[in-house]
C-alpha cells in the first residue's frame, strides 16, 4: 500500500467547474451486502447508527496490593449517543450509586480504588451500551481479589523410615495468583540438594527414591513464592529420621538393606493430559527403588520432537509451544539392576474458540430484503454458539421472520423493527468469544461521500484512481463518463473498482480533463465532477557522486532536482543514510546539515560511511539517486604480536594487520623499548613492506626488549599496537668500535682526542671501556695505550703541530670489539711565524684594486692554513691636504690563495695596505705597508634640485653641489624635457663652471610641465642625475606676498594680476618643533588672503604656498616665522576686557567694510596695504589636514624664496594620493636671490625680523 501511494499518489483540491454533457458511460452495479461488508461503512452524520463498543477492558483484572486503582473501561459510539449500564455476576450494577467508585459523565468506564473492603467488588462484570436502535454488550471480565496465601498452622510429626526405604515429604502449597515457584530449604536457608535420588516434583512434594542416614534432618521446609503479589510463605518444618540397619548374623540369614526394582511414585496411575495449543507440555516420572532408578523417555510410534527437553535428572520431559504433531502417547521407563517399570501418558491437544467466520460488524439492508448473519467458530472441544439480540437471548424476542440455522441467523423480508445489535457467543471450556453485529434496516437516497470538484493529478504513464464512494440503501447503481473533453471510459486502460472508484492505467496526455460519477437508486440520484491533470515527472538532473573523504574533514553531496512548475512549492528533498532518514533520526550534534538539496557532513567520522540516498518527492511521484561515501583514515593498530625463533642476537616477530579504513597499508614500522637505559622510550628498529606480517629482528646483547608495530597508509600512521612479551638477550662482546674520532689541539703542546661513544644498547654487556692507542706518525713503532671509560682524552707534552696515528677499541666484561681502524691527526697549533712576502698592488680603477703575495712556507704556519687577510685604510683625500683618521678595513681570503680583489675604494685618495696569514690558532705577523693612490672618479648625485620662479617662459633651477666630488669638479650637465601628455625631446645644457648652483632656463613654452635632470661632472665623466619637475605659467600672477603674525594666527596676503586670476592654491604650515604639517583646502587666488589659526604662541613655523596638494611639490612661496609670545597677564584677561575687546573688533570690522564699499562704488581699488590690514574673511577656512612634513623625492626641505612668483591654473596632482610628506632637515635652504645656503656656505638660518607686525616681499 505504501508503495502504491509513493508511485501513484493522487492530488485533490476543490475545483469550481460545472457542466455536464452526456456521453455513453460505463455502468457498474454493486450488490448491497457485498459493498457494505467488503469495505468499512461510513455513515453520514445525520444518519442514525446502532451502538458500537469502541473500547473495553482487556483481560481479567487482578487486585494486586501495590496497584492504586483498577479501571473497568467501556466506551461506545452511536447516533443517538449511547447510554451505559453494568451487570455484576448477572445482576444490575450501577457504578454511579457507589460513592467509592470514580465515574465520568457520558462515559461507561469506572474506577475501583484499592482499599480494605475491595473484596466486595470481586465478581464478573459486563457493560451494555444502548440507544433507541439497540444495545451492544462487552465481553464479561472478572475482577479477582486474591487472598494472602498461607500454609495451615499445624504440627507435623517426624517421618521415620528405615535406611534404603523411599519416602515423600508433602508440600501442598496454598492457592494464589500464578506464577508459583516452590523450593525446599533448611531453616538456615540452605537449599536441599537434588539429584537422581532426591527431587522435587511439579506438585511441590520432595521425593526420595531411597534414603540414606545422611538424609536425617529436623528442618525440611517448603517455601512457596508468589511473584505477582510479592509474597513468600513457609510451611512448618518437617523432620525426617532414617533408621540405620546394621548387618548382623541371625540364625542362618543375614539382615541388611533390602534392594528392590523400580516403582513409580509419580504419577500414581495412567492419565490423559489435556493442554491448549501453544502451551508447554510437562510430563513427569519419579520412581523409587534400590539401586536408584534411571528414567528414559520415548514417544510411541514416533520419535521425540527436536524441541523436547529432558530435565531434572531425566525425570521431567518438556516440549514448548505444542502443536498438533505433539499429540499422542508417551512412555517413561524407570530401570535399575533388578528390573524396570513403565508408565504411559496420553497427550490430547485442545484449543479455545477462534473465529472461522466472524459476523460482519455492520450491515446496512434495505426494507424487504433478506439478511444473513453468520457466526462460525472453531475450537476443541467444538464451541457452542449462543445468539442474543440487544444483550438478551433470542428466545425473549418471538419473531416470525427470524430463523436460527446452526451457526447463522436469517431474517426474511426485513422490517424497520429488525434493526438491532445481534450478539454471537462461541464458548468451550477454554474460553468464550463475543461478537456484536449491527444490523440497520433503512432506505436512503444516494449520498456521494467523495467531495465534489476534486482535482486529481498524476504523471504521464502512471496510474490514477478517482474516487466515488456512495452511501445509499438500496445499493445505488454507479457509472462514470468523460465530460470535458468528451470521451469514452471504455477500454482495457479503464477499470471500475468494487468501491465505485475509476482507475486509469498508463495515463496518456489525452486522458486529461473532467469526469463525472453518477449514482442512482429507487430513492433518488446524485453525481460529482472531478478533473484530472497530467504533470511532468520529477527528475534528479545532478545526482550525488561516490566520494572518498578523510576522517575529521568536511564533505558535501549535491542533489540537483527539476520538477513540474506547479509542484515546485511542495517539492521535498530528503536524505537517507543506509535507509534511515537523516533529518528525523539524527540530532544536531551528528554533524549533518541540509541546505537546498546539498547535504553537508561536518567532522566526518567512521559512522558516516555508508550509502546516501537523495529522494526528490512531490505529492505525485518521487525519484531517487544514491552515492557511497567512503571514509579514509589511518589504519587500526596491528594485533596479535607473537615472538618466535628466539636466539641470542635475533628474534622473529609476527603480527596481524587490522582495518586499513579504505586506504591500503603501505608499510609497517617496528619499534622497540628496553627497560634499563631509557625505559619507556620507543625507538624505531625496522620498516617492512605492507605484504609482510613477520620480520627477523637483529638485536644487541644484554638488553631486555619489547616490541610494537605501527601500520602506515596514505592517511598517516596508526596508533601503536599492544606491546609484545619481553625478551632479554644474553651479554656478549661489543659489535663495533667508536666512530667520528675528532683530534684537535686547543693548546700548542697538547692533543685533544674525542669520539662518538657507543650507544647504551650497543654495550652488549656490563663494564664498557675504551682502549686508546697513539704514536707519532712515521717516527714511533710502539703504541702508547690508555684505558678510559669516558669518550675523550688529552695527550700532553706533544710537539707543536705534528701528525699522530690513533686507534680506539671498545671492551666490556665479555671481550673486545673487532680490531679498530687507524686515524691520523695533529697535535696543537701555534700562531704563524712569518708574514707574506712580495706583496704588490695593481690599481684597476678608481674603486677597485688587485693585491698579490707569495705564500708563507708550511713550516712557518705551525698549524692548518686558514687563509690570508688583507687590511687597508685611507690616509688622505687628494682634494685636500687634510689627513684623514685611519679606518681600517679587512678582507679575509680562505684557503691557499695568493691574490684577491679589493673593492669599495674611494676615488682620488691615498691608501696603505698590509697582508697576513692565519691558522686556527690566530693571525700571523703583517707584511710591510704598501701605499697607493686611486684615480679620479665620477661625482655623486647632487643632494638637492629645486625648480622655482615659475614664469611664463622660464624656470629657475637651484641645486647643491654633491657631497662627494670624487675628483676635481669641472661643471654640471643639465637635461630637461616636457612631460605633458607625451614625453618631449631631451635637451641638454653643459654648465662648465663648478661654482654655479642655479640656472635660469629661458625660451620655454608657456603653460608646460617639465622634468629636469642634473648631474655633476669631473674629468672622468658625469655621475648619476637628480630629477625635479616644474612648469611654466600663464599671464595670471601673484605679487606682494606678505604675512601678518600674531600670537595664535598668521595672515598671508597677496595681489594677483592678469586675465586668468581665478586659480587655486594650497597653504601648508609646519610646526618646526614636532614636524607636523597641516594642509588647507583649495584657496581661490582671487580672494587675496588666507588666515591660519590655532597656532601656539612663541613657536617657530614654516609656511608654504603650493600649486598642488602634494606637499613634496615645489613652493610658490615659503617663509619661516615665529609667533608672538604672550605674557602671563595677557594670557589671563579679565572677563570685562575680553567683552570690550570683542566689541571693539566688531566695530572695527564694520567700519572697514563700509570703507571698502565706498571705495568700490567710486570706481577705485583700495590699496594693498589697506586690504592687508582689513580683518580676516569670516569664510577663511582652517587647515584641513595634519600630516608629517617630509619630502618624498630627495628628503630635503623645499627652497624658501621671497620674490615675484607667477601662478597659472593650479590643479591638484592626481598621480599620488599619499604624498603629504615634508622633511625635517632645516639645513638646506635658499636665500631670497635664489642662491643655495647650507652646509656648503656656512649659512646660519635667518629668522625674519618683524617691522610693525608685518613682513613683506616685493618683486
Amino acid at each position: 500500500m505504501l508503495q502504491h501511494l509513493l508511485l501513484h499518489p493522487p492530488v485533490w483540491c476543490p475545483h469550481l467547474q460545472a457542466g455536464m454533457r452526456g456521453l455513453r458511460g460505463l455502468y457498474v452495479g454493486l450488490l448491497n451486502t457485498f459493498f457494505y461488508t467488503a469495505f468499512a461503512l461510513y455513515f453520514p452524520p445525520h444518519v442514525e447508527q446502532l451502538p458500537t463498543i469502541t473500547s473495553q477492558t482487556s483481560g481479567h483484572l487482578i487486585a494486586l496490593p501495590y496497584d492504586e486503582s483498577f479501571l473497568f473501561k467501556c466506551e461506545a459510539k452511536g447516533n443517538p449517543r449511547p447510554t451505559y449500564r453494568w451487570t455484576k455476576d448477572g445482576m444490575d450494577f450501577d457504578p454511579h450509586k457507589d460513592p467509592r467508585l470514580k465515574t465520568k459523565e457520558s462515559s461507561g468506564s469506572f474506577v475501583i480504588p484499592n482499599g480494605k473492603d475491595i473484596v466486595k467488588y470481586q465478581g464478573k462484570y459486563r457493560c451494555y451500551a444502548s440507544n433507541k436502535l439497540g444495545t451492544a454488550i462487552s465481553e464479561e471480565k472478572e475482577f479477582i481479589v486474591p487472598m494472602v496465601p498461607k500454609f495451615p498452622k499445624e504440627k507435623i510429626e517426624p517421618v521415620v523410615v528405615a535406611e534404603g526405604d523411599s519416602v515423600v515429604l508433602e508440600c501442598i502449597p496454598p492457592k494464589g495468583i500464578p506464577p508459583l515457584q516452590l523450593y525446599w530449604m533448611t531453616k538456615d536457608l540452605r537449599h536441599i540438594e537434588q539429584n537422581e535420588r532426591v527431587s522435587m516434583a511439579l506438585n511441590g512434594n520432595l521425593y526420595f527414591s531411597n534414603t540414606l542416614v545422611t538424609d536425617s534432618h529436623d528442618d525440611y521446609c517448603c517455601f512457596a513464592s508468589f511473584a505477582r503479589i510479592r509474597t513468600i510463605v513457609q510451611k512448618p518444618s518437617m523432620a525426617l529420621r532414617v533408621r540405620t540397619i546394621n548387618s548382623s548374623q541371625a540364625g542362618d540369614g543375614i539382615i541388611s538393606v533390602q534392594e528392590r526394582k523400580p516403582r513409580f511414585l509419580v504419577p500414581s496411575n495412567h492419565m490423559t493430559t489435556y493442554l491448549k495449543k501453544g502451551e508447554e507440555l510437562e510430563l513427569e516420572c519419579i520412581a523409587e527403588g534400590l539401586p536408584t532408578p534411571t528414567i528414559e523417555w520415548e514417544k510411541m510410534k514416533d520419535s521425540l520432537p527436536k524441541r523436547a527437553n529432558v530435565m531434572k535428572y531425566g525425570k521431567l520431559l518438556t516440549i514448548p509451544d505444542v502443536t498438533e504433531q505433539d499429540e499422542g502417547k508417551y512412555m517413561c521407563k524407570a530401570k535399575n539392576s533388578l528390573g524396570e517399570a513403565v508408565h504411559h501418558f496420553h497427550v490430547v491437544l485442545e484449543e479455545p474458540p477462534s473465529w472461522r467466520e466472524e459476523p460482519v460488524k455492520i450491515q446496512l439492508a434495505e426494507i424487504g430484503s433478506d439478511i444473513h448473519i453468520k457466526c462460525s467458530a472453531t475450537g476443541k472441544p467444538q464451541p457452542t454458539i449462543t445468539w442474543k439480540r440487544n444483550g438478551r437471548l433470542l428466545d425473549d424476542f418471538p419473531s416470525t421472520n427470524l430463523k436460527v440455522l446452526d451457526d447463522s441467523i436469517i431474517i426474511h423480508r426485513a422490517e424497520l423493527r429488525d434493526t438491532a445489535v445481534y450478539q454471537c457467543e462461541a464458548s468451550n471450556k477454554h474460553g468464550t468469544l463475543l461478537a456484536n453485529a449491527n444490523v440497520l434496516v433503512m432506505n436512503h437516497p444516494p449520498l456521494i461521500l467523495t467531495q465534489n470538484y476534486l482535482e486529481y493529478a498524476t504523471m504521464l504513464g502512471k496510474s490514477v484512481i478517482m474516487d466515488c464512494k456512495v452511501f445509499s440503501s438500496p445499493t445505488a447503481a454507479l457509472h462514470w463518463r468523460r465530460e470535458d473533453p468528451e470521451g469514452s471510459v471504455d477500454g482495457e486502460r479503464f477499470s471500475l473498482l468494487k468501491n465505485g472508484s475509476l482507475q486509469i492505467h498508463r495515463v496518456e496526455m489525452e486522458d486529461m480533463g473532467q469526469y463525472k460519477c453518477l449514482a442512482n437508486n429507487s430513492e433518488g440520484t446524485a453525481s460529482i465532477t472531478t478533473e484530472l491533470f497530467i504533470k511532468d515527472s520529477t527528475r534528479i538532473v545532478e545526482p550525488p557522486q561516490d566520494i572518498k573523504v578523510r576522517r575529521g574533514s568536511m564533505t558535501e553531496l549535491e542533489c540537483l532536482v527539476e520538477c513540474d512548475p506547479t509542484l515546485r512549492r511542495e517539492l521535498e528533498i530528503l536524505w537517507l543514510k543506509d535507509g534511515i532518514d537523516i533529518l528525523s533520526n539524527y540530532t544536531e550534534d551528528s554533524g549533518y546539515n541540509i541546505d537546498v538539496g546539498i547535504l553537508h557532513i561536518f567532522n566526518v567520522s567512521h559512522s558516516d560511511e555508508g550509502n546516501y540516498t537523495c529522494i526528490a518527492r512531490t505529492s505525485l511521484d518521487q525519484n531517487t539517486a544514491s552515492a557511497y561515501v567512503t571514509v579514509l583514515d589511518v589504519p587500526d593498530p596491528p594485533i596479535q604480536l607473537v615472538l618466535s625463533d628466539l636466539k641470542d642476537r635475533s628474534v622473529m616477530l609476527h603480527w596481524l594487520a587490522s582495518n586499513d579504513h579504505n586506504s591500503p597499508i603501505t608499510e609497517f614500522i617496528i619499534q622497540y623499548e628496553e627497560n634499563y637505559w631509557e625505559p619507556g622510550k620507543w625507538k624505531e628498529l625496522l620498516r617492512v613492506a605492507s605484504s609482510q606480517y613477520s620480520a627477523p629482528l637483529m638485536l644487541h646483547g644484554h638488553i631486555n626488549y619489547q616490541f610494537r608495530v605501527i601500520a602506515v597508509n596514505a592517511m598517516g600512521r596508526s596508533r601503536p599496537s599492544m606491546s609484545s612479551e619481553r625478551y632479554k638477550t644474553p651479554p656478549c662482546a661489543p659489535d663495533r668500535n667508536p666512530e667520528n674520532i675528532k683530534i684537535e689541539g686547543l693548546l700548542p703542546h697538547q692533543m685533544d682526542i674525542s669520539w662518538e661513544p657507543l650507544l647504551p644498547v650497543e654495550h652488549n654487556g656490563p663494564g664498557l671501556e675504551y682502549k686508546l692507542s697513539y704514536r707519532l706518525l712515521g717516527v714511533e713503532d710502539s703504541w702508547k695505550e690508555q684505558m678510559v671509560k669516558r669518550h675523550s682524552f688529552v695527550v700532553s707534552d706533544t710537539p707543536t703541530f705534528v701528525p699522530y696515528e690513533i686507534k680506539i677499541q671498545a671492551h666490556n666484561e665479555h671481550g673486545w670489539a673487532p680490531e679498530p681502524r687507524l686515524v691520523t691527526g695533529y697535535s696543537g697549533e701555534d700562531l704563524p711565524l712569518a708574514a707574506p712576502e712580495n706583496v704588490s698592488v695593481e690599481v684597476l680603477n678608481s674603486t677597485l684594486l688587485r693585491v698579490s703575495w707569495s705564500p708563507v712556507p708550511k713550516a712557518a704556519l705551525r698549524g692548518h692554513l686558514g687563509g690570508y687577510m688583507v687590511h687597508w685604510w685611507q690616509t688622505q683625500s687628494l682634494l685636500t691636504t687634510k689627513r684623514i683618521p685611519s679606518e681600517r678595513q679587512t678582507l679575509s681570503i680562505h684557503g691557499n690563495r695568493s691574490h684577491t680583489m679589493v673593492p669599495g675604494l674611494k676615488p682620488f685618495s691615498q691608501y696603505s695596505l698590509t697582508v697576513n696569514v692565519f691558522n686556527r690558532k690566530g693571525d700571523g705577523p703583517s707584511s710591510s705597508h704598501i701605499s697607493f693612490t686611486t684615480p679620479q672618479g665620477v661625482p655623486e648625485q647632487p643632494p638637492i634640485l629645486r625648480a622655482t620662479n615659475f614664469q611664463k617662459n622660464s624656470i629657475t633651477l637651484v641645486w647643491a653641489p654633491p657631497h662627494e666630488a670624487n675628483g676635481f669638479l669641472t661643471g654640471y650637465l643639465l637635461q630637461y624635457q616636457t612631460i605633458n601628455e607625451t614625453l618631449g625631446k631631451l635637451n641638454s645644457v653643459n654648465i662648465s663652471t663648478p661654482e654655479t648652483t642655479q640656472w635660469v632656463l629661458l625660451d620655454l613654452g608657456e603653460d608646460n610641465w617639465y622634468k629636469f635632470y642634473l648631474s655633476a661632472c669631473t674629468e672622468v665623466g658625469c655621475g648619476s642625475a637628480v630629477s625635479e619637475e616644474g612648469g611654466t605659467v600663464s599671464e595670471a600672477s601673484m605679487l606682494n606676498i606678505s604675512t601678518f603674525i600674531s600670537d595664535t594666527f598668521v595672515r598671508i596676503s597677496w595681489r594677483t594680476k592678469g586675465e586668468h586670476s581665478d586659480s587655486e592654491l594650497y597653504v601648508v604650515v609646519m610646526n618646526d618643533r614636532d614636524g607636523i604639517c597641516q594642509v588647507s583646502d583649495a584657496v581661490n587666488t582671487s580672494k587675496g588672503f588666507h588666515l591660519i589659526e590655532g597656532l601656539s604662541p612663541g613657536t617657530m613655523y614654516t609656511v608654504r604656498l603650493l600649486a598642488s596638494r602634494r606637499v613634496d611639490a615645489s613652493s610658490i612661496f615659503e617663509e619661516v616665522f615665529e609667533t608672538k609670545k604672550v605674557s602671563s597677564k595677557q594670557a589671563l584677561p579679565s572677563q570685562e576686557w575680553f567683552v570690550g575687546m570683542m566689541c571693539a573688533m566688531a566695530i572695527l570690522t564694520l567700519i572697514v567694510l563700509i570703507g571698502c564699499f565706498v571705495l568700490r562704488n567710486i570706481g577705485g581699488k583700495y590699496a594693498v596695504k589697506e586690504k592687508e590690514e582689513s580683518p580676516s574673511d569670516p569664510e577663511s577656512r582652517a587647515m584641513s589636514e595634519e600630516t608629517p612634513c617630509e619630502y618624498s623625492d630627495s628628503d630635503e626641505k623645499p627652497l624658501k624664496i621671497s620674490q615675484q612668483l607667477f601662478v597659472g591654473d593650479f590643479k591638484e596632482d592626481d598621480s599620488s594620493e599619499d604624498s603629504s610628506v615634508i622633511s625635517e632637515d632645516k639645513d638646506c635652504e635658499f636665500n631670497e636671490d635664489g642662491s643655495f645656503i647650507g652646509e656648503y656656505s656656512d649659512y646660519t638660518r635667518r629668522v625674519s625680523k618683524e617691522v610693525n607686525g608685518h613682513r613683506s616681499v616685493t618683486a
